[in-house]
């Protein structure tokens, strides 16, 4: 490591670190009316990464420690009327590294928006219809956060679209019920095998769930949820069906423990067929949320989930997704200074269905950030996150060089905001 990367990892920590430029708290903007508000805001940031392609110890045989800078502008639009309201965010992202040899056939530039539309004619428990679409588009690159992407930790390039619409019906203070439809594309840009990588593969994913629930008190809500998903997927084998189709029956509770406290946990059975039904499975499955406001500056959140889905790693192949993740949060300093701390865990269990051969391994990546943000006016704020990453699988040959590995990500920048 030269000089240069010992100063700009010193001035990384020194501006202490979590809580980046995108999850930072943002001051009230440019108000246009009484309804309009936009929060324009640029940040620009330095990253020491340790394994920038998450290499394991001698897998590579080459320095693939570097930093970079990115520059990081964006908008958030706001637009609230009486029974409705408009959400608009966009950013893009541009990287500059210093060891550029390695970067000339990487992506240096991630950009995405989200668009979300709420429609409603009830507030609380009433009576009433509640609408929500949303739309999320990311093109994600290997140097973004690997949060950006469920935990994903590939060293690919991708674009991810998701649209979404949900209806709900609350028909009195006990009984209500909701219909959710959506729509999501997973678009690998490395989909061929190259010297630097293995093939990664994509899919598409409708999906139709209908949940009802009926609530004795405010304390409690008890659940049903039924979901159907159909996946098109490009790992399929020559001669093998592209269609894919999973069905989910889950039931459980929801609603609050406490003032402070509030949950939804559900358990059920999902059965996957791979590749129209040319393998299935059935299985467990679960879905946690939770979060608990400890004091006025303190607050904590779970989120846990499980399903199944074609492999991204593997030709012919199925997998199981099991994730948690837990983040606490801390404001000081008279809330001008913000402390975060996030763990997450996601374990990927690939099962090849072609019978011809193949591997059948567990894929497990762990996560720890902490991160601070400290607000100097309602203009400017320094941020910064340290984040450790690490990898490991149950195979011990083929794919051991991308997925054994540990890496560090040191970074500190500065953020303007109107």
């Amino acid at each position: 490591m030269n000089s240069n990367k010992f100063l700009l990892l010193g001035a990384a920590a020194f501006l202490a670190t979590a809580a980046g430029a995108e999850t930072m708290d943002r001051p009230g903007g440019i108000r246009i009316g009484q309804r309009l508000t936009l929060r324009p805001y640029v940040s620009v940031s330095a990253t020491y990464d340790s394994n920038v392609f998450s290499y394991h110890d001698g897998g590579s045989g080459k320095d693939t420690d570097d930093v970079m800078w990115t520059v990081n502008p964006g908008l958030g639009l706001e637009y609230k009327a009486e029974t409705w309201a408009l959400l608009l965010s966009a950013y893009y992202n541009y990287r500059a590294y210093c060891q550029k040899k390695y970067w000339d056939n990487y992506n240096q530039h991630s950009y995405g928006e989200t668009l979300r539309w709420n429609w409603s004619n009830s507030k609380g428990a009433e009576k009433g219809w509640s609408l929500m679409l949303s739309e999320t588009f990311s093109q994600i690159t290997l140097a973004d956060d690997v949060a950006l992407s469920d935990g994903r930790n590939y060293n690919s390039d991708r674009r991810q679209l998701s649209v979404q619409g949900v209806a709900q019906r609350r028909f009195n203070e006990h009984w209500h019920s909701e219909v959710a439809l959506s729509y999501y594309n997973l678009d690998y840009l490395n989909d061929e095998a190259s010297r630097d990588s293995y093939a990664l593969y994509g899919w598409q994913r409708w999906t139709v769930n209908w949940s009802a629930g009926f609530a004795p008190s405010r304390w409690t809500d008890f659940l049903i949820d039924l979901g159907y998903q159909g996946y098109e997927q490009d790992n399929s084998y020559y001669g093998m069906s592209s269609e894919s189709q999973g069905y989910t029956a889950q039931v459980g509770l929801g609603s609050y423990a406490t003032e402070r406290i509030s949950y939804r946990a559900l358990v059920g059975w999902s059965r996957f067929e791979y590749a129209n039904n040319s393998d299935a499975v059935d299985g467990f499955v679960y879905t946690l949320s939770g979060n608990w406001k400890l004091s006025d500056t303190w607050n904590t959140m779970l989120l846990a989930s499980s399903y199944y889905q074609p492999s991204e790693r593997e030709m012919a192949s199925r997998s199981r997704v099991d994730s948690v993740s837990w983040g606490l949060g801390k404001s000081l300093v008279r809330g001008k200074l913000r402390a975060t701390l996030d763990l997450t865990y996601r374990r990927e269990t690939h099962e090849r269905v072609y019978t011809g051969g193949g591997y059948d391994y567990t894929l497990d990546t762990a996560t720890g950030r902490f991160g601070l943000t400290y607000t100097l006016n309602r203009f400017m704020a320094l941020f910064g996150y340290a984040e450790y990453i690490r990898g490991w699988n149950s195979e011990s040959a083929r794919r051991q060089h991308y997925n054994d590995y540990d890496r560090w990500r040191v970074t500190g920048g500065v953020r303007f905001t109107y």
